[in-house]
């Protein structure tokens, strides 16, 4: 079982100390990867880059999160292959940022939502949808949260979330933080499954991972870990979740 769960049951005194010392690691290497970033250009996020995940083209426009630089998009993308989307299964891709998921979701689903709050952001979902021919059975629509797809339900939900909590400093912050996501889309998540539809979400040891597991858990989800990552200044994690049986029937 991945430790972004077990910290959650398992908790010792020098525990306490922890999360201070890996914020200030990570921190240090936070400033490393930026002087990488800007040596090699990936610093430029309010610029027209295009981009290809595992083969697929993607452009990235200004304001809008680049899959590939913070490496989560594309990690994510990777594993949305036919044994994680259902073939004739309706999927939606929340906070969809460039689309790079909902793309790959597209590849094998009959139909994908792609929701983003970012307009700017939708706009580039909507260009990639075109660039890779999947208009037919990709659409995208700008809102926030559930608010775009009121009354639907899904065979799959995607969500990418922004991991830091605050106040977010301008659209592409919208990308990185939040001071409610986490309980809202735990909060809606089950309104909008279908019978054994199941969500996968994305969660980084550089945000507060804990608080989502939380939510879910309040939200009766039972949690299990799809993929992993180790990288150096992080650990990505897709979880599945899927409603408890009891809730479910209530």
């Amino acid at each position: 079982m991945s430790e972004l769960i077990q910290r959650q049951t398992v908790r010792a005194p020098a525990d306490a100390l922890r999360p201070l010392a890996f914020r200030c690691v990570t921190r240090l290497i936070g400033k490393a990867l930026t002087r990488v970033y800007a040596l090699t250009g990936k610093h430029r996020y309010d610029d027209f880059r295009l981009e290809r995940v595992l083969g697929i083209p993607l452009l990235v426009t200004p304001s809008v999160f680049n899959p590939k630089v913070p490496r989560t998009g594309a990690f994510f993308a990777a594993h949305l292959d036919s044994h994680v989307v259902p073939r004739d299964g309706e999927v939606l891709d929340m906070g969809t940022g460039s689309g790079v998921c909902a793309i790959f979701a597209a590849r094998h689903a009959r139909r994908v939502v792609a929701v983003d709050i970012n307009a700017a952001a939708a706009r580039c979902a909507r260009i990639n949808t075109w660039l890779n021919h999947l208009e037919h059975r990709l659409e995208v629509r700008q809102g926030d949260l559930f608010a775009p797809v009121a009354g639907e339900q899904f065979d799959l939900i995607l969500f990418n979330p922004p991991f830091l909590r605050g106040v977010p400093r301008d659209d592409r912050d919208r990308a990185w933080r939040s001071n409610d996501v986490a309980e809202r889309f735990a909060a809606g998540a089950r309104r909008h499954l279908k019978p054994r539809g199941t969500v996968l979400v994305l969660l980084s040891t550089f945000g507060d991972a804990a608080r989502f597991l939380d939510e879910f858990r309040r939200q009766h989800f039972s949690i299990s870990v799809l993929a992993e990552r180790r990288l150096v200044n992080e650990r990505l994690v897709i979880f599945r979740l899927d409603p408890a049986k009891e809730a479910a029937g209530t």
